[in-house]
């Protein structure tokens, strides 16, 4: 690896290896030059398969156990009801940057989530989509934000995608990921680095939004619909702007990474998981005449006897399925003796969930012990993929049954998928070559470029 000089990551939220790589690749003719002298294929995502904790799983090559982060939010130890939200201070683990500093070397941060509020490293950081707004201080240093706002005003961080006005989230799309890539190039250019990571959270957010009108497979997809093209069109944006930044580097010192978190699918449905869990008796509530109401109810519209429930979940891209266990939540019922033998009966009755039409799912059900090393911080009993990722769950409730067309908490017409993307391009290769890696394998690699090794997870691609 001595002719590698710098190592620039471009991250894209949600890319899926068979769009990246296969079916739009003839559209993108710049990263279509790249992947021609690249290692490259898809690479299997962390449990779960989500945006907090996937890039920091990536960065760190630590599990999500290791990390204390199972997702945006968390449950509050001893309480039923009260949660945190994941941030940068809760990652305690290092990552690429923070060794590559430990040797001297510089990096410039763009977008990784979870980077609010933003922490010192060794270089530049601008912070992800969970920063609040551009009010806040968002970089490191904080000289750094009067140089973005003056290069391209106010900077966005995330768009709000879950809204019917599809005009308004495509228009804010475009110019969040212009933005997004003014401020890259102007720091290339403007500041010293060895290594350079940014993500954008937009390929996620087109993908959420506009999946049921260009995926002809999706249950809701009309032909010819005004939104076909939004999703491709998008690629190309992404295209031409990789291609204007890669001719600021130099191909013969700099190593090149494309590389998402996890990837994407059509949504089948949202499933109403505690109403499922009130009708087979697992959650019990006081007021039971209010899923009559016709409304659209929330989870803290039950009057929960929590005297008498044994499980209730939170919805997602994944399930998470809390025990209410005696001596660890304040009402308890659940014998701790008799924890594994309850866990196991209602992980049984999860995986026997059938779809609308009765049709098998492929549901997995994970134990946080099984899969993680140690796990750290407040994680649920259960993790639950319906139909491996395929029916979101839906936290509501008060529905005529537990099978939602569409997602319950504004439109978003796809989930995730385990497989994203990592391809690699090094100075000297002269052609491709496929593989299939994880998500752990991020880290390792990185580290070799640059003559280091650590004692992380996954293993060099190289």
């Amino acid at each position: 690896m001595e002719d590698v000089k710098k190592v620039f990551v471009i991250g894209l939220d949600s890319a899926p290896p068979e769009l990246l790589f296969d079916k739009l690749l003839d559209k993108l003719p710049n990263i279509k030059k790249l992947l021609e002298k690249s290692i490259y294929g898809p690479m299997k995502s962390c449990i779960p398969a989500i945006t907090i904790p996937a890039w920091m799983v990536m960065a760190t090559g630590k599990t999500p156990g290791e990390l204390g982060l199972y997702g945006f939010r968390h449950r509050k130890k001893e309480t039923y009801n009260d949660i945190w939200i994941a941030h940068s201070l809760m990652v305690k683990e290092k990552a690429v940057w923070d060794y590559l500093g430990e040797v001297g070397k510089k990096s410039i941060l763009i977008g990784v989530p979870p980077s609010y509020p933003p922490k010192p490293i060794k270089g530049h950081l601008v912070s992800c989509f969970i920063t609040p707004d551009a009010s806040v201080n968002y970089t490191y240093p904080k000289s750094l934000k009067n140089e973005i706002e003056n290069l391209v005003g106010e900077y966005i961080f995330d768009v709000v995608f879950r809204k019917d006005n599809r005009d308004e989230v495509k228009e804010l799309l475009w110019e969040m990921t212009e933005k997004r890539f003014e401020v890259i190039r102007y720091l290339i250019q403007e500041k010293e680095w060895d290594y350079f990571q940014f993500v954008e959270i937009g390929l996620d957010r087109v993908h959420h939004a506009f999946w049921k009108y260009f995926d002809k497979n999706h249950h809701l997809y009309e032909p010819r619909n005004k939104y076909e093209d939004v999703i491709p069109e998008y690629y190309k944006l992404l295209d031409k702007e990789i291609g204007k930044t890669l001719k600021l580097l130099d191909l013969d010192e700099t190593a090149v990474a494309i590389v998402s978190d996890h990837g994407i699918k059509a949504m089948k449905g949202a499933f109403a998981i505690n109403q499922w869990l009130i009708e087979e008796g697992l959650l019990k509530i006081k007021n039971p005449e209010i899923l009559k109401s016709g409304k659209q109810l929330r989870f803290e519209d039950l009057d929960v006897d929590w005297n008498k429930t044994i499980a209730w979940a939170w919805g997602g891209y994944y399930v998470r399925i809390f025990l209410n266990v005696e001596g660890r939540e304040p009402n308890g019922i659940i014998k701790p003796r008799d924890y594994d033998k309850v866990r196991d009966e209602v992980a049984e009755m999860i995986r026997g969930i059938r779809g609308p039409n009765g049709e098998r799912w492929n549901t997995k059900v994970f134990y946080p012990e099984d899969i993680y090393p140690i796990t750290k911080g407040d994680k649920p009993d259960m993790m639950v993929y319906l139909d491996n990722l395929s029916w979101r769950s839906a936290g509501t409730l008060g529905y005529d049954n537990p099978y939602l067309l569409e997602n319950d908490t504004g439109p978003d017409d796809a989930v995730h998928s385990e497989y994203g993307v990592f391809s690699l391009y090094v100075p000297g290769m002269v052609k491709s070559k496929q593989i299939t890696s994880t998500i752990y394998d991020f880290a390792p690699t990185i580290l070799k470029l640059f003559g280091m090794e650590k004692p992380l997870r996954g293993r060099s691609i190289l």
